[in-house]
């Protein structure tokens, strides 16, 4: 049996572990899906959960942002985290780093990045505040640290088992199915105006809007946010006028999402069968 989760095993920004349950009760009314194309794949907890809910479809993953790497060297930073532990026990709970244990955590880092892979992502919720995310060395020697290091070790085990794993343009990847009728996409596209800064590239308006084009004659399940530019958003649609509304009949389902203690935001999943 596959091994299941509720939430991805490492952090990634934007994951909907929050919407897990409507996520299920919206995948029953798919029942002639033969494949599932998570087209923005980001921490593959989406298509985890449907290879798990759905185990007789083929379920494909796009790991864009490739997740799998830090998966496959959560062994390495577990390592990391064990060093860093001890140098934490000085530092009271949630509280900020000082200077010289700063240092010390900095040099081991500093250490593993000159022998190989680093997962910062990973190690940015174990020392900075919440929401606050590094991508390298040189960003992470830049940031104010707490004393918010996870006590225990990542598990990943089978995460990823039963799902075939590509890394492409989601735009590419969509064209190979947009014709089968037995195909259900999931697409859960970077948030406008809501802090990305943890993704590979950088996500434009026009970016944006052009994941709408895929939405027309589609089976999908939609995720947006209550923050995107919506005047901008109904101004293009205007003036594209041959998608009419893809929103059409949608059903919506939103749930709250807090970032820290002063940030919050909602996410909304759209549903058409």
């Amino acid at each position: 049996m596959l091994k299941s989760y509720s939430s991805a095993p490492l952090p990634f920004q934007g994951q909907k572990r929050r919407f897990i349950k409507d996520f299920k009760e919206v995948l029953k009314k798919f029942d002639n899906t033969t494949t599932v194309v998570d087209l923005f794949g980001g921490s593959g907890l989406l298509s985890h959960v449907t290879k798990r809910e759905r185990p007789d479809v083929r379920v494909v993953y796009n790991d864009y942002d490739y997740f799998c790497d830090r998966l496959a060297n959560v062994t390495t930073t577990n390592e990391i985290l064990s060093r860093i532990r001890p140098v934490m026990n000085a530092v009271a709970a949630d509280k900020k780093v000082p200077n010289e244990s700063r240092a010390q955590i900095l040099a081991i880092v500093k250490e593993y990045a000159e022998k190989g892979y680093v997962d910062y992502i990973t190690l940015s919720s174990s020392l900075l505040f919440s929401g606050k995310w590094a991508k390298n060395f040189q960003e992470l020697s830049k940031e104010t640290m707490y004393n918010v290091v996870k006590q225990s070790d990542y598990n990943v085990d089978g995460y990823l088992d039963g799902l075939e794993i590509v890394h492409e343009d989601y735009k590419d990847l969509f064209m190979q199915y947009k014709d089968d009728r037995n195909v259900l996409f999931i697409i859960d596209p970077p948030y406008l105006s809501t802090d990305s800064v943890s993704y590979k590239n950088y996500w434009k308006l026009s970016d944006y809007l052009d994941v709408l084009k895929l939405l027309k004659g589609t089976k999908y399940i939609y995720f947006t946010s209550n923050k995107s530019q919506i005047i901008e958003l109904c101004k293009w649609i205007k003036e594209n006028t041959s998608i009419g509304d893809p929103f059409a009949d949608a059903e919506i389902r939103k749930q709250q999402n807090n970032l820290n203690y002063h940030a919050t935001f909602t996410d909304i999943m759209l549903v058409k069968e």
